[in-house]
């Protein structure tokens, strides 16, 4: 008995008659898709024909998954590629008795699955009625029947169901989808412009509310922050996020009562969908919270799953005067400079001084200390086991905090427990799988782990999640330049420095994948632009700088740059790398062995550090690696 899945791409007989170069690499594409996805559902690949794929997988559970995360990164990945470029699949899965032989398998339940799969739609998941009843009220998919179907060469007709994918629903005009949606900042009219805090966190709050409707697509807060004061139209901003509706609202607050006012707005349209207002007491304000969810669920037409509806409705604590400390806490921890994350460490104390069983409030103050720790802010191995302890803390209180999972993901790097840290990130996307910054975290790990197709999957869904952030437009990059994939680095990175050139970041990761693609002038006028933006107290751009000097045989100027980077707080690790480009090994090997002793933050990058390459034939440098379970071989 085995869960069966074939896939087939759309229209590819037809390309191929049309442009057979093209298809080919098409075929191409559609397999390093779908292969490590494949791989993360426990499918086999039992054979390729063509264009198609069968797959056996263990149980019926995980075939749908499966299914659904193929067509999802297949949505994804055809985003910002012209029409002829796109993949196109169906996919039909059906359950039953197969027959294996030197491999391959056969038997009824083959033949079914491979009828089975035309009947689905572009883009679309098919299954069978045997498949249905495993897999029903277990996966939060919502699921149509099409009635029973006959089929070429079975002998009774079939009950089929269509898997409902989350973006079916779009715009008439076919470029927004309704059921992606930005929550806009909501404004503060409060008498004291101290309380400002409260609506930045009214925001937040309802972010993770309808985040809980996992048939949403939800845009995280560091892109909707962008909209704080802006003097734009809704159809321009869905345009600039490609979000199909909208949240937006005011909230004023005097004493222990609020008012906040709610409205959801369709993009292209600029038409309302529903709006209403609230007079309530502050205590009162996670109803309020719920009850905006429910009725955005309700107008984009979302029927709420119980478990979804549970979420949407509970309640993070009892004390409302914790839950305003919490709300500073964000506030000041969104801000990321050493005086925020001082303030936010003080107000998330406070929270948890008058409600110990506050799972949130445990979750902000280990991100803090998370952030403290990679700014360099407070002692690494200090600052790691205190996020550590309070995540743990977090989860014991409340098991279905998807922030939670990500900040504990986020800390096993200390303890190089690799296998953990995946399990914890997948818990948290499977909680909220619009949580963008678990996506972007869990990109990094795969990236350390050389599962490049996985981490630019991740990185993608991220930045689809997050499209406004430099952080995870970065992290595509960065993602691209160690997969070696320089090409795809430089046109994402020169586009997003298109869009917006004042941030040196992107000129700096930039400046990365020229030196990897062995372009050392290119790299060098692309480190010296952010050096320029943010100062020459940037010490990893200096660094890196100081790598392409070196390659240039510039070996006086690289070493004045070493020399300044002497005694400042930077990266053992990316030191050790300048001391490889300058010829001095012993020094470089040194420099990454206290970086381990140190459990520097982040030391994973050293994975595919393309001037660490050089000391792989070094035992001390490998024994660092073996003890970080990362891989030693060679990209």
């Amino acid at each position: 008995m085995a869960a069966i899945m074939f896939t087939d791409m759309v229209g590819y007989t037809a390309l191929g008659q049309r442009n057979e170069s093209l298809s080919l690499a098409l075929v191409e594409e559609h397999r390093k898709l779908v292969r490590p996805i494949l791989a993360r559902h426990n499918g086999r690949e039992v054979k390729t024909m063509g264009d198609a794929f069968l797959v056996e997988f263990p149980n019926a559970l995980d075939a749908v998954r499966c299914a659904y995360d193929i067509q999802r990164a297949a949505r994804e990945f055809n985003i910002s590629l012209p029409d002829e470029r796109r993949i196109h699949m169906r996919i039909g899965v059906h359950l039953g008795d197969v027959v294996e032989s030197d491999g391959d398998i056969s038997g009824d339940a083959v033949n079914v699955a491979s009828r089975v799969e035309p009947l689905a739609e572009d883009g679309g998941v098919c299954i069978t009625g045997e498949l249905y009843g495993q897999v029903r009220n277990k996966i939060d998919l919502r699921m149509s029947s099409l009635g029973a179907k006959a089929l070429k060469n079975v002998a009774s007709p079939v009950e089929v169901y269509k898997v409902e994918m989350p973006w079916e629903s779009q715009v008439a005009d076919g470029d927004l989808d309704v059921r992606r949606v930005a929550v806009l900042p909501f404004v503060s009219l409060s008498p004291d412009p101290n309380d400002e805090y409260f609506a930045d966190g009214l925001t937040e709050e309802l972010i993770d509310r309808v985040c809980q409707v996992k048939e949403l697509a939800v845009i995280a807060r560091t892109s909707v922050m962008n909209y704080k004061g802006a003097k734009k139209n809704a159809s321009q901003i869905g345009r600039e996020l490609r979000a199909g509706a909208l949240v937006e609202g005011s909230v004023r607050k005097a004493s222990n009562k609020i008012r906040v006012t709610a409205q959801l707005i369709r993009a292209d349209t600029e038409e309302h969908l529903w709006s209403s207002k609230y007079d309530r007491d502050m205590a009162d304000v996670f109803e309020v919270q719920s009850d905006i969810a429910e009725r955005v669920a309700e107008a984009l037409k979302v029927q709420l799953l119980p478990a979804e509806r549970e979420a949407v409705q509970r309640k993070p604590t009892e004390s409302a005067a914790a839950y305003a400390l919490y709300l500073k806490g964000r506030y000041y921890w969104n801000e990321r400079t050493e005086e925020g994350l001082r303030k936010a460490a003080e107000y998330f104390q406070k929270a948890i001084d008058l409600d110990p069983a506050f799972a949130r409030a445990y979750s902000g103050l280990a991100d803090t200390y998370s952030i403290m720790r990679f700014q360099g802010s407070a002692p690494a191995r200090e600052s790691g086991a205190k996020a550590r302890a309070l995540a743990e803390k977090a989860l014991e209180i409340d098991g279905s905090l998807a922030e939670a999972c990500a900040s504990l993901a986020f800390v096993q790097d200390d303890a190089f427990n690799w296998e953990e840290s995946e399990r914890l990130y997948r818990k948290a996307i499977e909680l909220n799988p619009s949580y963008a910054t678990g996506h972007f975290w869990y990109s990094i790990l795969l990236t350390w782990l050389w599962r490049f197709d996985e981490a630019v999957e991740e990185a993608r869904r991220a930045e689809e999640l997050d499209p406004l952030s430099q952080a995870t437009s970065i992290a595509l990059g960065q993602v691209l330049v160690y997969a070696r994939r320089n090409d795809e680095a430089i046109r994402h990175l020169q586009e997003r420095i298109r869009a917006d050139p004042g941030f040196a970041s992107p000129h700096f990761i930039l400046g990365v994948a020229y030196f990897y693609g062995g372009m050392y002038e290119k790299a060098v006028e692309e480190l010296r632009v952010a050096i320029s933006i943010e100062g020459r107290s940037l010490s990893r751009p200096l660094a890196a700088l100081g790598w392409c000097l070196a390659r240039l045989g510039r070996e006086r100027e690289a070493r004045e740059t070493l020399e300044e980077l002497k005694g400042r707080k930077i990266s053992k690790s990316v030191l050790g790398a300048l001391y490889v480009e300058l010829g001095e090994r012993e020094e470089a090997v040194r420099c990454v062995q206290e970086a381990f002793e140190a459990r520097e933050p982040g030391l994973g990058w050293i994975s595919g550090m393309l001037p660490l390459d050089a000391l792989r034939s070094d035992a001390r440098f490998v024994a660092v690696l073996e003890r970080m379970n990362l891989p030693t071989g060679r990209l």
